[in-house]
């Protein structure tokens, strides 16, 4: 009997309009387990209750090494002959080849309604969105604008504002709720626990209206498949983005049975969904998020959080007291509440699975649109949930919870669970106890076609790999290694050394420093070198599987790597008697398979989903009056949804363009010289310096360059801030100098060297120039051959470097940025010279990853002006590598400084020839670190005589320094 029977009675509640240089460098066969031979049977019997609720409803400057990369690459590019995603009229009748796409706008170019102009709409967005200014703040801040300029503000107050906003049209999808409740047998006897009587409400968003929204937005054009594609390159697959595994292909193929679906366009949904919580002070403090994203899109640009992740709901988070919460009821109605849903909420869906819709695509196109269920996002817990299994138990494969990575099991599926269900000889404790099937349970994937959820349960890099395997188990496993192995205080020093090694690390854009250590980084001694090993194997294979794209080769050096973890980590077999059968452990197995269906992993990872919870969660939450705050979350979502939208219309028909000034500002800016504005950037940059009193601004340290964070407090802070995306559509990748230079320091060459204590500077310098001005001829000995430096010579502080690294945090293009600072005084303290890879043009044409490069230390930024051409260049201190192939245990190269004599070898180098930074560190052998206090990060590139090249300090640099 079911615990919930179904409603007749249906009502909305929608939400009250007042109210988101290029380097790329086996899983088991899908068996089912064999199964027991019973008679056939209805699958839906009395083993299997049916949830059933009560509803309410309510890519530039490119090194020779770059080059010769992509000049051996061949790519082979096919896509599904029947699903090519066919462009057709708004009828759904397809177009001839080379047909334009109708206009998308009949608005004139300056309609910037409801807004009066642009500099109406890009104040309101600055206020709501960038600022997120409270309410008082904005009545306060349109007071001041009045009595300043003696004219009505640009609005009245926020009620003016938010009702301007509440009337955009453009990514106008409104919320709606339903409400379900429990209407299964009640007690008989004793008290009815509370959640019986309780309604829980679910709120969600029209799921089809925000796909046709995304598929629609033009941001995305050029970044997007329209058809499943398989590409190689040297005849080897690669994989990448979810249309380029063999899932969506396969789902094409199955689609493609019915012949009215030919030529249509295939747009898997990708879901996830995750509890998160927002403050401990307040009384309903979790909430259940659920995102949609279209499948379509390409891995960057979800991961780049551009419009192409959307809030569609919040799930119901069901309570009660203590003495119900672990009972059977309580539990198996929240799990059928769980999926329910789902299923509803993606119900306006359903119909498109199988008949195609005519919808308006990025790149203006119509084109026939068959949706399907995608990879859904989730950790363990979550994913248990999703596919009816018992906790510890697998949701991709029947191993059990005691052998996890025993021998080889056979993949979970609808077919195999319903084979189970349909056998009468099986009772629901038995599906439990052998099979961790929780039997009563049907997972909402059921009711949608080819759609299998222990199919579509994605790979999570985050939980499964970074917080699980390594920071929960190995990081653990190590600390309680060293307490069994050595005598207390002696377990106790090693890891003080850990902690001093990890303090001493030198400074990295991105790297947060733990001044006292944190965790581990290396061990030394042969006793420890198991552990290493085991450590190096895993870092490797996660660093693998992040790749943004992976191809054959690197499936095998995945296979590889997991092969090494799995032996080397026998070495904490100690510390975990009881064995290694791990769920969030064991999922490791399972990467290989799901990257050739799924493409690479860095897509479908929850960071992405709990990234969005900041902007969807958490801020709505923070601006909300935290009394019953849903509603107003709910509201701030639409709005900045609203502004969003309008933002991506108005950039398609070119009203965004160019500077927003007015008559005054561009006669003003127009009239500046060149040199005015460069006073002007000095001035500022001097008022910069001037907040931080210990600089030593003539010795060029200052605080911050022009793309920094000026009120950053904090070095942390600072770090995390100096590398992150790119989003400027029409960035490339280059090394440049930071617009402003340093001031008080000299010009010429000569009493510039005197004063930042580099004699050789005008020396290298001439040297550096003759080479430029006559590559084929060697530089002549005699100085008085050399060309003179008469220009005038000015010193940066930093150089910022963009480059194409789409595993780490990059805009659209695939682009990240990074600042490389040298500079004598890093926030009133010692120097910071960073490091650097520069190319090796002397390379062998076939030569790979490290071998291509070379790595420098930076002494001083600058430049110089010779005949009326600019030389960016950089002061650098080499290093040379230390044996021909990487360390055995870390598998990292070493290098050590050069040095002719006793001092360092200098030479000028152009900054094009810089690829980007480098992360050394240094070897410490076998002996403990000096605990004294003076002894830190800022001299351990001063301090050690033989470093590591760090390939773990981004996934780019592993990508490289190979």
């Amino acid at each position: 009997m079911s615990l919930l029977t179904p409603s007749l009675s249906t009502f909305y509640h929608p939400v009250h309009p007042s109210m988101h240089q290029m380097w790329t460098r086996h899983h088991p066969t899908n068996l089912v387990p064999p199964l027991p031979h019973f008679p056939p049977a209805d699958p839906l019997d009395e083993h299997r209750e049916v949830p059933q609720f009560v509803f309410e409803h309510r890519p530039h400057t490119s090194l020779p090494i770059s080059k010769g990369l992509l000049s051996r690459c061949i790519l082979f590019w096919m896509f599904a002959s029947l699903f090519p995603g066919t462009p057709c009229d708004a009828e759904g009748n397809d177009l001839q080849d080379g047909s334009p796409p109708p206009p998308r706008s009949h608005r004139a170019p300056e309609d910037f309604s409801p807004f009066t102009g642009r500099s109406e709409f890009e104040f309101a967005e600055f206020l709501y969105t960038h600022e997120e200014m409270s309410a008082g703040k904005i009545d306060r801040l349109m007071n001041l604008l009045a009595s300043l300029y003696n004219q009505p503000p640009p609005f009245a107050d926020h009620k003016e504002l938010y009702s301007i906003i509440d009337t955009v049209q453009q990514g106008d999808v409104p919320w709606n709720s339903f409400s379900i409740a429990y209407n299964g047998p009640r007690p008989e006897e004793g008290p009815v626990p509370p959640w019986v009587d309780q309604k829980f409400e679910v709120w969600f968003r029209d799921v089809l209206q925000v796909l046709e929204n995304q598929i629609g937005n033009p941001d995305f054009k050029g970044e997007m498949d329209y058809a499943p594609k398989r590409v190689s390159r040297n005849r080897k697959r690669r994989y990448r983005d979810l249309m380029s595994g063999n899932w969506s292909w396969e789902q094409a193929d199955e689609i493609a049975k019915d012949e009215s679906t030919h030529g249509a366009m295939f747009a898997p949904i990708v879901l996830g969904s995750d509890k998160t919580t927002v403050s401990v002070a307040t009384g309903q403090n979790d909430f259940y998020p659920l995102y949609a994203s279209l499948g379509n899109v390409h891995n960057s640009v979800r991961r780049a959080h551009r419009n192409a992740v959307a809030l569609v709901g919040f799930l119901a988070v069901p309570k009660t007291s203590k003495e119900y919460a672990d009972k059977v009821d309580f539990r198996k109605f929240r799990r059928q509440l769980f999926h329910s849903s789902l299923e509803h909420i993606l119900s306006s869906v359903r119909p498109h699975m199988t008949v195609p819709r005519v919808t308006r695509c990025a790149d203006g196109h119509y084109r026939r649109v068959i949706y399907g269920l995608g990879p859904y996002i989730a950790d363990y817990p979550e994913q248990a949930l999703l596919a009816c299994i018992v906790q510890n138990w697998c949701p991709k494969c029947t191993a059990p919870p005691t052998d996890l990575d025993g021998d080889l099991n056979g993949l979970r599926s609808h077919l195999h669970t319903d084979t189970l269900l349909n056998s009468r000889a099986i009772s629901l404790q038995e599906l439990w106890d052998d099979y961790g099937i929780v039997g009563e349970l049907l997972p909402f994937t059921t009711a949608f076609p080819r759609a299998d959820i222990h199919e579509l349960l994605s790979p999570d890099l985050l939980h499964q790999i970074i917080k699980g395997t390594f920071k929960d188990h190995l990081v653990d496993w190590v600390g309680q290694w060293i307490m069994q192995t050595y005598p207390k205080a002696e377990a106790e020093r090693i890891l003080a050394d850990i902690d001093r090694r990890i303090a001493v690390v030198p400074s990295f854009p991105g790297l947060r420093h733990f001044h006292e250590g944190r965790g581990f980084k290396q061990w030394t001694g042969n006793d420890s070198k198991g552990l290493m090993k085991a450590v190096a194997a895993l870092i490797e294979f996660c660093y693998l599987v992040r790749r943004s794209i992976i191809d054959e080769d690197t499936l095998v050096e995945i296979d590889a790597a997991l092969t090494r973890f799995h032996q080397h980590r026998e070495v904490f077999r100690d510390v975990r008697p009881d064995g290694f059968s791990l769920p969030r452990q064991h999922s490791l197995v399972h990467y290989r398979f799901m990257i050739t269906q799924f493409g690479a992993p860095n897509g479908l990872c929850s960071s992405i989903t709990e990234s969005k919870h900041i902007k969807a969660v958490k801020k709505p939450y923070r601006r909300s009056s935290r009394n019953k705050p849903l509603g107003q979350m709910l509201v701030s979502n639409q709005r900045n949804d609203k502004l969003a939208a309008a933002c991506v219309d108005f950039k398609a028909r070119g009203m965004l363009d160019g500077p927003n000034l007015s008559g005054f500002l561009g006669e003003l800016c127009a009239g500046l010289k060149a040199d005015d504005l460069a006073d002007h950037e000095d001035l500022e940059h001097d008022a910069a310096a001037a907040a931080q009193p210990a600089v030593d601004e003539d010795a060029g340290a200052a605080q911050a360059d022009e793309d920094a964070d000026d009120d950053v407090g904090a070095l942390d802070a600072q770090e995390v801030n100096d590398a992150g995306a790119v989003d400027e559509p029409l960035a490339e990748a280059e090394v440049k100098l930071a617009k402003t230079y340093v001031r008080r320091l000299p010009r010429d060459i000569y009493l510039l060297a005197a004063r930042v204590n580099q004699p050789q500077l005008p020396l290298l310098t001439r040297r550096f120039l003759y080479a430029t001005l006559n590559p084929d001829s060697p530089v002549p000995a005699c100085p008085n051959e050399l060309p003179d430096i008469s220009g005038k010579t000015y010193v940066y502080n930093s150089a910022r470097a963009v480059f194409y690294a789409p595993s780490d945090l990059s805009g659209l293009g695939g682009l990240h940025h990074e600042r490389i600072r040298s500079v004598s005084s890093w926030y009133g303290g010692a120097a910071r010279r960073d490091c650097i890879f520069v190319g090796n043009t002397d390379a062998e044409p076939d030569a790979e990853g490290f071998t291509n490069l070379h790595v420098a230390r930076v002494f001083l930024f600058f430049s110089f002006n010779h005949d009326g051409v600019t030389y960016p260049c950089a002061l650098v201190q080499w290093f040379s590598a230390v044996g021909d192939a990487p360390d055995e245990e870390t598998t990292m190269w070493m290098v050590e400084p050069d040095f002719r004599g006793s001092k360092r070898s200098l030479e000028v180098i152009h900054l094009d020839t810089v690829l980007r930074g480098a992360h050394l560190i240094g070897v410490a052998g076998p002996n403990f670190l000096p605990t004294d206090a003076m002894f830190d990060f800022s001299k351990s590139l001063d301090s050690f005589h033989t470093f590591y090249v760090n390939k773990y300090i981004d996934y780019h640099a592993h990508e490289v320094a190979f």
